[in-house]
């Protein structure tokens, strides 16, 4: 199997932007933690994406800003637009899976900073296993 070097760099930006955010989502969990389970498992992921999203657009710009000003304009387009729709279908799986377990291992009594790292690594397990097979099959790299 071939590796490629721009999957292999997104998913670089997705382990830094997981590390940055399942802290913080941890943290913030925590402090939630007198709050109604489904709100502390709603701010939670509020908060991550927040952090996830910003620091990922700051990664993906510096990674890609010489290699889309030498691209032509439809085929930026057309990229871009496969990466939003492989984004897109990553973040449902993400949501359907990280909402759920987080509220879960509250439920049942976790501790709230293990549940968010928990339900995190689980989900963006999953995300990233899905944006890559999605980019894959799209050919966009």
């Amino acid at each position: 199997m071939k590796l490629n070097p721009q999957i292999l760099q997104i998913n670089r930006n997705f382990l830094i932007c997981f590390i940055i955010s399942a802290s913080l989502s941890a943290v913030a969990a925590q402090l939630l933690a007198e709050h109604e389970n489904y709100l502390n498992t709603t701010i939670t992921i509020v908060i991550g994406y927040i952090i996830y999203f910003g620091i990922f657009s700051v990664l993906f710009y510096f990674d890609n800003k010489d290699r889309y000003k030498s691209m032509k304009s439809n085929l930026m387009k057309r990229e871009l637009l496969a990466l939003i729709s492989s984004f897109g279908v990553g973040e449902i799986v993400y949501l359907g899976i990280r909402w759920p377990t987080l509220y879960y291992f509250l439920e049942i009594g976790m501790e709230p900073y293990l549940a968010s790292l928990i339900s995190e690594i689980i989900a963006t397990g999953f995300y990233m296993a899905s944006v890559t097979v999605f980019l894959r099959k799209t050919k966009t790299f």
